[in-house]
């Protein structure tokens, strides 16, 4: 069973609305690469685990649960992204504008036309989410190297989008995903090192500095980077693998920490030209 919270994982800085962020960051919620499959592979793997080994089980679990409050981080970005563009008015209201034309310019218009400017499950291009992106392969070693990939593939993106914005709202989420992505890198690369391989000269992928995201670098001062996060309420294994020497370059010593205390969800005010939540069309 599960509880929940309700707070985000970390903060959403506010900066204006930017549509045109909202559409690329898209692909870190819905994208082959990004939160929600990591959600969901996660998941599979450790429901479908077999043996007696449970601290792998354990481990997957718990950066499933993290994963989860990245969703619930990504989609609330990106609805703060969205939140606000064009005018409130509804219906024109005797202007030469058209209220929602951002819909129509760079940004993704099933964002408005969908979603009300919200988030969608939905890739950067606007492709749906699909439950085929999920590997289980089965075998513990198989799922290790597969996951090591994902989060690969999704710090190189994130990285990559990072550079697509300067809005604050936008890269503040991008850089704690970068440096988790990065304590994930070192949790399935530690994972196969128990099991006799030795990544030390290969991870983190892609190659590059963290401290040169200035976003980055408290989270960096703060361990998140060689930290694993425990969700649970009960008893974990997490610890005999997630611990000693980390994998990567960077090195450090690796820790299983309680997650941040937490931070206040946004207020999602009523858009009347999106007729959301609609309410007060039935009072009018």
């Amino acid at each position: 069973m599960y509880f929940y919270k309700e707070d985000l994982i970390n903060m959403i800085v506010p900066d204006k609305a930017d549509p045109e962020a909202a559409k690329v960051i898209q692909e870190i919620l819905g994208g082959r690469f990004g939160e929600m499959r990591t959600m969901m592979q996660f998941f599979f793997q450790s429901n479908n685990f077999r043996g007696k080994e449970i601290q792998y089980r354990d481990l997957l679990r718990g950066i499933f649960l993290e994963e989860l409050s990245h969703v619930e981080l990504v989609q609330h970005t990106i609805n703060q992204l969205l939140t606000g563009s064009g005018v409130q008015v509804p219906g024109n209201a005797g202007s030469d504008g058209a209220p929602l034309d951002d819909a129509v310019r760079h940004a993704n218009p099933h964002h408005f036309i969908i979603g009300a400017q919200s988030s969608l499950p939905v890739d950067a291009t606007g492709n749906p989410w699909l439950g085929s992106y999920v590997y289980d392969h089965g075998n513990l070693i198989g799922n290790l190297l597969d996951n090591l990939v994902l989060e690969s593939t999704g710090v190189l993106q994130k990285s990559r989008i990072y550079e697509m914005s300067t809005n604050k709202t936008f890269r503040e989420t991008l850089a704690f995903l970068i440096v988790r992505d990065n304590a994930h890198q070192n949790a399935f690369a530690k994972a196969l090192e128990t099991l006799g391989v030795n990544w030390g000269k290969l991870f983190p992928v892609p190659n590059y500095d963290i401290n040169k995201y200035p976003e980055c670098r408290k989270y960096v001062e703060m361990g998140f980077h060689n930290a694993q996060f425990n969700f649970r309420m009960d008893d974990t294994r997490i610890g005999e693998i997630f611990s000693g020497q980390s994998p990567s370059r960077n090195g450090g010593t690796l820790e299983v920490v309680q997650p941040p205390e937490g931070f206040p969800l946004p207020f999602m005010p009523e858009l009347p030209n999106e007729h959301s939540p609609g309410l007060y069309d039935l009072n009018a």
